[in-house]
């Protein structure tokens, strides 16, 4: 799994400081954008194994946005996604049993914020295990 490059799409420059030390501990290659139009040039620069995404960024709706339309495009739609979001504890409403839906929410895996680097860590390896 190391080497693996991982795209994480997050507006919190703090969370995606603390991720990519983790990512990069585990020798994962790891590039950054804070929004859905960075990462999508991100991922047309440079195809990553797996991209981590929030949900809300600059708008509320990014990260469901971004994943509909990568899933949607041939290049891209085998690239797992992992949506890694506080948006239950910021809104009330919950996505999780929703994750997975081609339509709705087309994500390969789905974490609450905020998770402990160890579950991060075992859900990277699991998505990048099930791309092999």
């Amino acid at each position: 799994m190391g080497n693996s490059k991982v795209l994480i799409v997050d507006d919190d420059p703090d969370f995606v400081a603390v991720m990519k030390v983790v990512l990069e501990r585990e020798q994962y290659t790891v590039a950054t954008a804070s929004d859905r139009e960075e990462g999508m040039s991100q991922i047309q620069a440079g195809k990553p194994d797996l991209v981590i995404m929030d949900v809300m960024m600059s708008t509320w709706s990014d990260g469901f946005e971004m994943s509909r339309k990568l899933k949607k495009d041939p290049r891209y739609k085998d690239i797992p996604i992992l949506m890694l979001t506080g948006v239950e504890q910021k809104t009330g409403i919950g996505f999780k049993s929703t994750a997975g839906d081609p339509e709705w929410l087309p994500v390969n895996g789905f974490l609450d914020k905020p998770v402990e680097p160890q579950v991060l860590l075992d859900e990277v390896k699991r998505l990048l295990c099930r791309k092999e």
